[in-house]
């Protein structure tokens, strides 16, 4: 399994990919959560880090894109619009997803098993908690990993490492 931390960019195309979204798709995301991107700053998020126009995508942007996905899937919200955070913490990326996919804790524990790293309840609970509390945990990349690539298993029926 790759160990290299997972950025940003490695996110976005993940779930662009996972759900099959265009330069434009990920755009509308962003229009979504207020926030206008044009297709040219989508393609150099995506590009290698050694090409010459690549962008790191900043927690700021990748959180705007998920709540863009979380009105997508589950619809606007009445009341202001959620402000992106500035930091984005692998837990809020993952609690961002749970949010926008409507998946239940079986579900996430579930999809951890069917990638072969299966959790516990408290764990998964640990992973979602206020990091003041005493029974938090970091959800460390490899587990970021995981969660995506069983998502990916279940939504397109591919291993996205293959």
């Amino acid at each position: 399994m790759n160990s290299r931390h997972m950025t940003n960019n490695d996110i976005l195309a993940r779930l662009r990919y996972l759900f099959r979204l265009s330069d434009a798709g990920v755009v509308a995301l962003f229009k979504l959560a207020h926030y206008v991107i044009d297709e040219a700053q989508v393609v150099n998020w995506l590009k290698k880090e050694d090409d010459a126009d690549f962008v790191a995508m900043t927690d700021r942007e990748l959180a705007t894109f998920l709540n863009g996905l979380i009105v997508d899937k589950r619809g606007e919200k009445e009341g202001p619009h959620p402000e992106p955070e500035d930091y984005l913490t692998n837990n809020g990326i993952l609690r961002k997803l749970k949010i926008a996919l409507n998946l239940q804790s079986e579900e996430i524990r579930e999809l951890f098993a069917s990638a072969g790293k299966p959790i516990s309840k408290p764990e998964l609970s640990s992973f979602f908690r206020h990091p003041d509390h005493s029974s938090y945990r970091p959800l460390m990349d490899q587990y970021l990993r995981t969660f995506l690539t069983a998502l990916q298993k279940k939504v397109k029926g591919v291993n996205p490492t293959e």
